[in-house]
């Protein structure tokens, strides 16, 4: 699990350190301020490291392994023309570095690059192990309706699309696991009850949706937030999302009204309490009244954290606690504040 993060001169970020729960994680701010990239940059550490050491051949860290492996996810994953594109923008030449602790000390690392770097990382503290689990990355958009040969395209042809959806297809369509599982598997049945029915893999590689007493329905004819809800639940059955594992979402939230928000919200706090650490990023003052709400109640032994973006005279700076009162101002969060206030007061005669 991701233990902390700290960055200098990494795109809009001068300075700053991110110490995570070992449950739910969330970064909140307005768009522009940098949550992707804060969820991306952890996430290419650790799929790069885990990619290594499932090869065939794989032997422990070296320097030069962990250079070549962290640059290439890098610039497959942010597609920066080079990779010194990734530094904030100053005038001259600046250094970024990235220090990545993981709560398995011999997995951290730290490395940095250039300003004027095209496809170079140097690695300052290699890590002795390679991580033991893939991460997941979960983007704004659900990938089961592109599923279907998207892998053998994307590897083929230059598509003009981050690494994080290829690696997300490759996972969905991993086998499901035999015999009793363990984990978030007990997270299956609420998943397939909010669906209406169960995700299967055709032996023609497509999705369907198998609805009691409805039929089976193909992806493009299923509504979004039942797709996102099926990617959860995929990647729950193939053992992807299991204990000790990383899951990112960007925008859980995004497309889905908020019944559904509100059943994404129960979902990942259930990953969090059955063992899956998950960073999440998000503007939506919803999505995080439902994290308190849920905190406090029936998932109260999860721990959480969250990471308010705001723009400073140097960059974006970061305020960061344990509870949504610790981490003022959300600015974001005051503006649909701001905007209820001004819907009552345009109904009140």
């Amino acid at each position: 699990m991701l233990r902390s993060l700290r960055v200098t001169n990494f795109t809009a970020f001068r300075d700053v350190r991110l110490r995570f729960a070992k449950g739910l994680n969330v970064i909140v701010g307005e768009n522009g301020l940098g949550k992707t990239h804060l969820l991306k940059l952890p996430y290419s550490v650790a799929a790069a490291s885990a990619e290594a050491g499932r090869r065939p051949d794989a032997r422990k860290p070296t320097r030069s392994a962990l250079q070549k492996q962290l640059a290439e996810k890098m610039r497959n994953v942010f597609r920066p023309e080079s990779l010194g594109r990734l530094t904030r923008r100053r005038q001259g030449r600046h250094r970024c570095t990235v220090e990545l602790k993981f709560t398995e000390s011999s997995m951290s690392v730290t490395f940095g690059f250039a300003s004027q770097s095209m496809s170079e990382v140097a690695v300052v503290r290699g890590a002795k192990a390679w991580c033991d689990r893939m991460p997941v990355f979960l983007p704004t958009r659900e990938l089961l309706t592109i599923y279907p040969g998207f892998v053998s395209l994307y590897d083929t042809y230059n598509l003009e699309f981050d690494e994080t959806w290829r690696d997300t297809c490759l996972l969905l369509g991993a086998p499901t696991l035999r015999g009793p599982h363990v984990g978030p598997a007990h997270l299956l049945g609420l998943l397939e009850d909010g669906m209406g029915g169960q995700l299967v893999l055709d032996a023609n590689g497509r999705f369907y949706l198998n609805q009691r007493g409805a039929g089976r329905f193909e992806m493009p004819l299923v509504a979004e937030g039942w797709r996102k809800l099926g990617m959860v639940a995929r990647l729950i059955a193939t053992g992807s999302l299991g204990e000790k594992g990383c899951l990112f979402w960007d925008e859980p939230e995004a497309n889905l009204n908020p019944k559904l928000v509100r059943d994404v919200a129960r979902v990942i706090l259930g990953l969090c309490e059955s063992g899956v650490q998950v960073v999440v990023a998000t503007h939506s003052l919803f999505l995080l009244r439902e994290f308190d709400m849920l905190g406090s109640g029936c998932f109260q032994d999860v721990k959480r954290r969250y990471f308010a973006l705001q723009r400073g005279e140097s960059g974006v700076d970061i305020s960061q606690g344990d509870s949504v009162d610790d981490v003022e101002p959300l600015l974001v969060l005051d503006e649909e504040i701001e905007q209820s206030d001004r819907f009552l007061e345009s109904r009140t005669p």
